[in-house]
Formats: C-alpha cells, sequence, structure tokens
C-alpha cells in the first residue's frame, strides 16, 4: 500500500500523522492537567467548608443554633451539600436533595480524613468526610461530610474535550496541508529534473540539470546525472561515428567484389582469368573476416574484456619472436631492428603478442628506407614498460588525440589496396593494455615516433 504512493503523498501521510500524534498528545495532556487542577481546586474549598462548618459548630449554643447557623450558612453557597451524624447514626444536619454515598464508603470513627467522589442520580459529587469532637448531642464524636456539586466542573471538561478533539481535527487537517504543501513545492526541483529527462533522446543529447536552481541535497544528485548525460553523448557519438566509419570501411571491399564479379559474369572467360578474379575475391573476404574479428574483439573490451589466461611470461622472449617474424618486411626495406632490455608480465601471452605485432606491424609500414625499430623494455617497481620507437615523418600533435580512435587514419591515402591495415590496430592495442590494467601513449618529436605499453605489476582478476 505504502509502496503504491508517491513521494509527495508518503512525506505528506507522515507529517500528517505526526503533526495529530503531537496535537493529541498535548491535548491529552492538558485535559489531564485540567482534570488534575479541578480535583486539586475541590479539595481546598472542601477543607475551607469544613473548617467553615466546625467553627459554625463550635460557635453554637444549642443543637437548634447549630442547626440554624448552619442552614443560613449553606443558603449561600449553591452547591455546597453538607451531612453531620453521630456514631450511632443519628443525623444531626443533612441538606436538603442530598444523594448521600454508600455507607461503606465513609471513614470510622477516629480514622483520618477521607476524600470520596461518588455519583448519584446523574449528579457527580466530590466529598470531604472527618470525625471531629461535638459539643452538641450525647455522641462525643460527629462525622462531618461535606460534598460539592461537580456538575459545572464535568461539564467544563466536556466543553473542553469538545474544543480540543475539534482543534485537533482542524490542526491535523491544516498540518496535512502544509505538509503537502512543503513536499509538493519541495520536489519541484525533482519534478524539473523530470522534465529536462524526459526530452533527452538519441537526437536530443545536450540537455543538462541546472545544478544552480536545486536544493544543495539535489546538487549532488544534479551533477551525477549530467555527468551520465555527458557519458551517454560521447558514447552516442562514438557510437555514430563507429557506424559511419564502419559504413564506408565495408563499402570499399564489398563495392570491389560486385564490381569483380558483375566483371567476370559479363563475359565468357577462361579458366585462368576466373582464378585470378576468385583469389583476388579470396583477399577481399579475408580483409572483411579480419575486419569482423577485430569488430568483435573491440565489442567485448567494450563490455569488460575478461583475460582468457593468466600467466608470468617473459616480455624479451616474446618480442624478440615478434622481431623474428618481421625479420624478412625488415630486410626488404633494409630496417635495422633491435631490443633492449628486459622485464616479467603478468597477463594474457597471446593478447600481448597481438598488441606489440600492432605496433611493429605500423612501425614497419611507416619507416623509411634504412631507417630504424627499436623495442625497449624496462622494468620498475611498480610495472613494466614495452616502447616501440621508430624512425620517419613525425605524428602531428593534432591528431595525437584520435590516433587510437576506430577506423582512423592519420593519413587517408595510405588506406591503399597494397596495405592490410583496417584502422583497427591501435585501437585494438590499446583495448588489450586496458584489459590489462595499464595504458598506453605515444610521442613523436624530431623524426622518432614512440609507442610506449604500460603493464601494472598487481594481479589481475
Amino acid at each position: 500500500m505504502l509502496r503504491s504512493l508517491s513521494l509527495t503523498s508518503r512525506l505528506t501521510l507522515f507529517f500528517t500523522l505526526l503533526s495529530a500524534a503531537i496535537v493529541l498528545g498535548l491535548g491529552v495532556i492538558f485535559l489531564v492537567a485540567s482534570e488534575r487542577h479541578f480535583i486539586d481546586l475541590d479539595d481546598i474549598v472542601l477543607q475551607d467548608k469544613q473548617r467553615l462548618v466546625g467553627e459554625l459548630l463550635a460557635r453554637s449554643s444549642s443543637t437548634q443554633d447549630a442547626q440554624v447557623r448552619l442552614k443560613e450558612a449553606l443558603d449561600h453557597h449553591h452547591g455546597l451539600y453538607v451531612l453531620i451524624k453521630d456514631v450511632h447514626g443519628r443525623v444531626f444536619f443533612e441538606s436538603d436533595d442530598f444523594n448521600l454515598p454508600d455507607a461503606a464508603a465513609l471513614p470510622e470513627p477516629g480514622s483520618t480524613p477521607k476524600s470520596l467522589r461518588w455519583s448519584s442520580r446523574e449528579r457527580a459529587y466530590h466529598g470531604l468526610a472527618q470525625w471531629s469532637k461535638s459539643n452538641h448531642g450525647e455522641s462525643t464524636e460527629m462525622l462531618i461530610l461535606v460534598a460539592i456539586d461537580t456538575e459545572h466542573h464535568t461539564h467544563f471538561m466536556a466543553q473542553l474535550q469538545h474544543t480540543l478533539a475539534l482543534y485537533a481535527v482542524l490542526a491535523t487537517l491544516a498540518s496535512g496541508f502544509a505538509g503537502w504543501f512543503a513536499a509538493h513545492q519541495g520536489m519541484a526541483p525533482l519534478r524539473a529534473m523530470k522534465s529536462r529527462a524526459s526530452v533527452v533522446s538519441g537526437q536530443q543529447l545536450n540537455q543538462r540539470m541546472q545544478v544552480e536552481a536545486v536544493p544543495i541535497e539535489m546538487a549532488d544528485l544534479a551533477n551525477e546525472l549530467n555527468h551520465m548525460l555527458d557519458r551517454l553523448q560521447q558514447d552516442f557519438q562514438r557510437l555514430s561515428d563507429f557506424s559511419s566509419d564502419l559504413a564506408h570501411e565495408l563499402r570499399t571491399p564489398i563495392s570491389n567484389l560486385l564490381t569483380q564479379t558483375q566483371v567476370a559474369l559479363s563475359n565468357r572467360r577462361d579458366a585462368d582469368t576466373y582464378r585470378d578474379i576468385l583469389a583476388s575475391n579470396a583477399e577481399e573476404f579475408q580483409r572483411l573476416a579480419r575486419m569482423v574479428s577485430d569488430m568483435l574483439f573491440l565489442a567485448k573490451t567494450e563490455r569488460g574484456l575478461q583475460l582468457p589466461s593468466k600467466e608470468l611470461f617473459s616480455a624479451e622472449q616474446e618480442a624478440q619472436a615478434l622481431l623474428d617474424f618481421y625479420e624478412a618486411v625488415a630486410e626488404e626495406k633494409n630496417v635495422r631492428m633491435s631490443l633492449h632490455g628486459s622485464g616479467n608480465i603478468l597477463g594474457d601471452r597471446l593478447m600481448f603478442r597481438r598488441a606489440v605485432s600492432n605496433l611493429l606491424s605500423n612501425a614497419l609500414r611507416h619507416t623509411k628506407m634504412a631507417g630504424e625499430v627499436c623495442i625497449e623494455i624496462s622494468d620498475t617497481e611498480n610495472s613494466t614498460q614495452v616502447s616501440v620507437e621508430n624512425t620517419g615523418d613525425g605524428i602531428d600533435p593534432k591528431i595525437m588525440p584520435r590516433l587510437f580512435d576506430r577506423f582512423y587514419r592519420a593519413d587517408p591515402s595510405r588506406a591503399q589496396p597494397d596495405s592490410d591495415g583496417t584502422g583497427l590496430g591501435l585501437a585494438i592495442t590499446r583495448a588489450i593494455v586496458e584489459a590489462h590494467g595499464g595504458k598506453i601513449e605515444v610521442s613523436s618529436a624530431q623524426g622518432r615516433t614512440r609507442f610506449t605499453l604500460e603493464f601494472r605489476k598487481v594481479s589481475l582478476t
């Protein structure tokens, strides 16, 4: 039930119940205090009337004189009743229309004064009974019962209860409305944030929450939502760029395949010609397959790539194996290759090879004739760094931030048919290094370009 209510309704309900509890609690305390106050006042009045009756009896010269004096005194005190009797139960004086209490409730001779409260014939009495010495009659002690009618007190308390009940209802309703208004106004920033969030879409990701217009308690939430929208906008932009780049990259090999196939089908040709066309198509298919494989690999990194296996291996041995593999390419361009340093890496051996192989392939591709490619391995306390450096034309600092973007090429003219690059090598290298908990950096100056892979010495999970 409570879960189905809005936050404003919950706050209103809580505030209303709290206000009702406070008002009712104060009302009960006030009623109890008022009742206690009336009882204390009645006790004071009864004690005073007891002394008055005692003085009248003491000043009386006879029984008849005492009765006359008491009669005259009671005529001036409306609602005051007196009963006087001896130990034998003989009534010495009794007020008219006085509803006596139960005889068992009266105190015994010689006992202390006793306060009495009783009701009779729709009347409520508060009395004080006391045995005192007497100079009249045959008995030496008489019971003096002085009582007052508490009807006006009862009527006042009933009216007070009615007034307090009405006030409690009105105060609770007013507090509930005030609570609803406060909660509604307090939720206004959230409603504003909701209205802004409702217009966010794939075509409109530039909406942001106004941090300065919300209370301090909601500023952190607004900031986090803005950060989230920034990340979404960046990811959406990358996705849009990736889709465009992917369509562009796939268009060329597909167009080549379609053109060659249509040309081959346009006329009858000999077997050698068909064989050449199929060989060319096979190369394009291989390029497409490699591109799809690379894209699947990068898609896994977006969801958090888990290393297939972890082992401690020598970076020097793996780098030397790669140099041996590319030795033929280096000799063809008369490029000198060298390896310096050593160190161990905890991670996946094959993925490490792929990352360094991508850097070596790029270095050899962009190194001029008789140039140099060098691999340096440095082992520190916290990390192992593997750097691949080559000579040749430097990289423009303006394009360095985009080097690791998918399908990005620093020089579009390099996208030639004789190149097997797809523009994904550096993106894959960065993904591999980040999967190992490391980072990749690039620098280019004075005709030397250097890529550095840093692998931290931590236990990977």
